[in-house]
């Protein structure tokens, strides 16, 4: 009796488990970049699991997937990219029409996908440097223009932004609210207190293990706590 009891229990735990992870799906929604217009029939294909489907006329899609997931996405007049997918929710996905020149701002950037993050860092890089190659004046040369003209100057500023996007997405990668409230809970207002006046550097999230990580969250809110307290006395 104990034994066809311990084997149901075993059958059920399995098919849950079973149906929590084929339950598992991503949602969200794709626009156009510059113009915010929700974008149909874009082809979107999971690269862990290979499968695909299209936005509807609104620009949502669902897809079976889950956390680290990256989907690529393709479209007819929009640059190829890949999406990778970190946090629950609908995701906001934004498309370059391939036309358009970004211009780069805090506003666009924090609205790329890493893929085209990196490969805006890499163009800005290269429009920054003041050396190039001729083939015809003995290889390497320095060039003014490219040293002080209006497209270096302005590609040297983009790199600040983008580069410091690229940091924040980093931190935001590791410092999540799962994390967070799996070692202390919390009501929605005091984690986004916590949160936002108790944010790690990017150097320190960079070197740090996940004990040490652990240690500043509680360390970090024990201090919160007691401001808190001391707030609330004045």
């Amino acid at each position: 009796m104990n034994l066809n009891k311990n084997i149901f229990l075993m059958v059920m735990l399995l098919f849950s488990s079973i149906t929590i992870s084929l339950g598992q799906e991503i949602k969200g929604i794709v626009y156009d970049l510059e113009t915010s217009k929700k974008l149909p029939d874009v082809q979107i294909k999971n690269l862990r699991t290979n499968q695909e489907v299209k936005t509807d006329m609104q620009g949502n899609f669902t897809i079976p997937g889950q956390l680290n997931d990256y989907l690529s996405l393709m479209v007819q007049g929009y640059d190829r990219d890949t999406a990778f997918i970190y946090q629950e929710g609908v995701n906001r996905i934004y498309l370059v029409n391939d036309k358009s020149t970004i211009t780069i701002d805090e506003v666009v950037v924090s609205r790329i996908t890493d893929s085209r993050l990196t490969r805006e860092i890499e163009r800005a890089i290269n429009n920054s440097k003041a050396v190039e190659t001729s083939s015809t004046k003995g290889g390497l040369r320095i060039s003014p223009s490219r040293l002080f003209g209006k497209e270096a100057k302005q590609a040297r500023s983009s790199i600040e932004i983008l580069k410091l996007e690229r940091e924040q997405r980093n931190v935001n990668r590791v410092f999540t609210d799962d994390l967070i409230l799996s070692l202390i809970p919390m009501e929605k207002q005091e984690l986004l207190l916590f949160k936002d006046g108790y944010r790690p550097s990017y150097e320190f999230i960079k070197q740090a293990s996940k004990e040490d990580l652990t240690a500043y969250i509680m360390d970090s809110y024990a201090k919160f706590k007691q401001n808190k307290g001391e707030s609330l006395k004045q």
